[in-house]
């Protein structure tokens, strides 16, 4: 389980992130919501030791992360998909898939795994990243974070941009994640995908945490929707 509990965090003198608190359980989507400047990627690129926190602190299967220096975080098992993917353009699938596994040491098998998730990725290997269509490329973000082995899985906009025969195929390995275990927290935009996923609910505005709700509860009064989002 992930727990972060008060942290502050931002960009120089500019504080964006105050006393956000909240907890992604292993084997839940926990999905974050807001509008756009409400704090949302701050808190991942906090997580993942990108932001030096101000204060509080970030647990991970009760291990302390908050102090960590940001290359040893991912060898925690924590998968990051950042908002426009941050591949490595010039290198190609292979190499990039290659830099997940190398990160914990994770055997072949692992990489086997992934690719029969991602099936269009193994007729891509030797491509390079910037060759590769946007559905590809979040494809290819998606199983770079999984050859980490994660116990926690980062989302950051995964389907943003995508047609919808590759929004299916996110969201399913998204949910055969869950099923296995792993804690997802997961930045999305999209109404319904939020509420046909969402194990729990987070809002945040203007780098608070406001209301955490069940999905269920969401699903049967979709009312913060309109209250946080304007929706």
């Amino acid at each position: 389980m992930l727990r972060v509990e008060g942290i502050d965090a931002g960009y120089g003198r500019a504080q964006i992130l105050r006393g956000v608190s909240l907890e992604a359980p292993a084997g839940q989507i926990t999905c974050l919501m807001g509008r756009n400047g409400a704090g949302k990627t701050t808190t991942m690129k906090a997580i993942m030791g990108l932001l030096p926190l101000r204060a509080g602190r970030i647990i991970l299967d009760g291990e302390d992360l908050g102090r960590l220096p940001p290359h040893e975080v991912p060898r925690r098992g924590i998968g990051y998909v950042p908002q426009g993917r941050r591949l490595f353009a010039e290198l190609t699938v292979a190499q990039n898939l290659e830099i997940g596994m190398m990160t914990r040491r994770s055997p072949p098998e692992v990489l086997e795994r992934v690719l029969s998730l991602f099936p269009r990725l193994r007729e891509r290997m030797y491509q390079r990243a910037e060759t590769l269509s946007g559905g590809e490329q979040q494809m290819l973000a998606m199983a770079r974070a999984l050859c980490l082995r994660p116990r926690l899985l980062l989302l950051d906009e995964p389907t943003e941009g995508l047609q919808p025969s590759m929004i299916a195929l996110i969201r399913q390995v998204v949910e055969r994640m869950r099923d296995e275990g792993v804690a997802i927290l997961l930045v999305e935009q999209r109404i319904d995908a939020v509420l046909t996923i969402a194990d729990q609910v987070v809002f945040m505005e203007n780098g608070r945490v406001m209301e955490r709700i069940g999905g269920e509860a969401l699903r049967a009064d979709p009312g913060p929707l309109h209250r946080y989002l304007g929706v």
